[in-house]
């Protein structure tokens, strides 16, 4: 089932799926001339807040986690990225360092482009500048949402909201979407959510009673997305 009038997805998901598509060939040419994919295994750091950045980093295959470091050592899960997003770029367009932390949720192949490639072309292009003008803007109220689900939700809303933009995350292309299964650790789905993991095995028993979802060792079925929806208080 589509969550096209059920639920604003838009407000959740970035959009840099569409910096790089359809650019001119000489511009996508010279940011892939020198580009290099590597292979990630699940649970691997791209990147650590406060390091210095040294290119763009596009997800060719796999999710990677975007997040921040508590005081007390704990995670923060800000973002999810799927495949086909760019990550990285807000620091190499800022000059600054990592304003967070990256590592891949599942097996990942991840293209590297050098931050002096993407910046000659960027002075260059007329086009990527609007795009990535569009994208930062988009991205801003994706998390203006989050920061304000996170002060009037409750936990079992919010942990309903996660799993929904999951499920959007762990959709297959052209596949059925009545039973999506969601491959996520409680211990990441607690830090997406703000809370202990003991809180997110409650409330998976629960909606796992009332027939909203089943579980299968780590993996999460979304049967019924419809009931998950209502839980999240966030339906149109």
């Amino acid at each position: 089932m589509s969550l096209s009038g059920l639920f604003p997805i838009d407000k959740w998901n970035f959009t840099s799926q569409s910096v790089l598509n359809n650019l001119p060939p000489e511009e996508y040419e010279e940011l892939c001339a020198h580009m290099y994919e590597q292979e990630y295994g699940k649970g691997e750091i791209l990147f650590r807040e406060g390091a210095l950045p040294g290119g763009i980093l596009f997800i060719r295959q796999g999710k990677v986690k975007k997040y921040k470091m508590g005081r007390d050592g704990k995670e923060q899960i800000i973002y999810v990225a799927n495949s086909g997003e760019l990550i990285g770029y807000h620091a190499v367009l800022a000059g600054e360092r990592y304003p967070d932390s990256a590592a891949t949720l599942e097996k990942s192949v991840i293209a590297f482009i050098a931050k002096e490639d993407f910046l000659h072309v960027l002075e260059r292009s007329a086009v990527l500048p609007q795009r990535l003008l569009k994208t930062l803007s988009h991205e801003f109220t994706v998390l203006t949402n989050s920061i304000s689900v996170f002060a009037t939700r409750s936990v079992k809303e919010r942990l309903a909201i996660a799993l929904i933009v999951l499920r959007e995350k762990f959709k297959e292309e052209g596949g059925p979407t009545d039973q999506v299964v969601v491959n996520v650790s409680r211990h990441d789905l607690a830090n997406m959510v703000g809370t202990g993991n003991e809180n997110v095995v409650r409330f998976l028993k629960e909606f796992k009673t009332e027939g909203i979802l089943a579980t299968k060792g780590r993996k999460i079925i979304i049967l019924d997305i419809r009931k998950l929806v209502e839980l999240s208080g966030y339906g149109l």
